[in-house]
């Protein structure tokens, strides 16, 4: 999404590397999927990866991805610069602090695995606390401050 031009709008790649877009794009979904029933795992990063690699690889696909329900208007909203919701950007940042929490201090004894968990999990609340937008602030909505 760095050339400002929305993915829908790029043109598909060709070849060899429109499959590895396409694989990218299923293995990102399958991460997805497990995010939904795993805690801590985001799933809608992995779908906005997933809609990105199929917007290069396959219309089909990327349709699929934003009409899914739940997860659809939320890829919609990114792409379209709308973030997050305050309500689930609080949710998802606490589901991240509570799953690295609970892994790095009770459930792995390495201390590298330790501090290679806390730092993702860190990297995890600076971009979804900083980098995503949250959509009452971009639409302007009273009480975003």
């Amino acid at each position: 999404m760095g050339s400002g031009q929305p993915d829908s709008e790029r043109p598909l790649s060709r070849g060899p590397v429109r499959f590895l877009w396409l694989v990218l794009g299923f293995l990102s979904v399958g991460v997805g999927g497990v995010g939904v029933v795993v805690p801590g795992l985001p799933t809608t990063v992995f779908m906005v990866i997933g809609a990105s690699c199929f917007a290069r690889s396959s219309p089909r696909f990327e349709k699929w991805i934003l009409d899914l329900p739940g997860v659809g208007p939320m890829v919609g909203d990114y792409r379209r610069g709308l973030g997050m919701p305050r309500r689930a950007k609080v949710l998802a940042i606490s589901m991240i602090v509570v799953a690295c929490g609970i892994s790095a201090g009770l459930l792995i004894n390495q201390l590298v695995v330790r501090l290679v968990v806390a730092a993702v999990g860190l990297v995890g609340v600076w971009f979804v606390g900083l980098h995503v937008p949250t959509r009452e602030r971009v639409l302007g909505k009273p009480g975003s401050e």
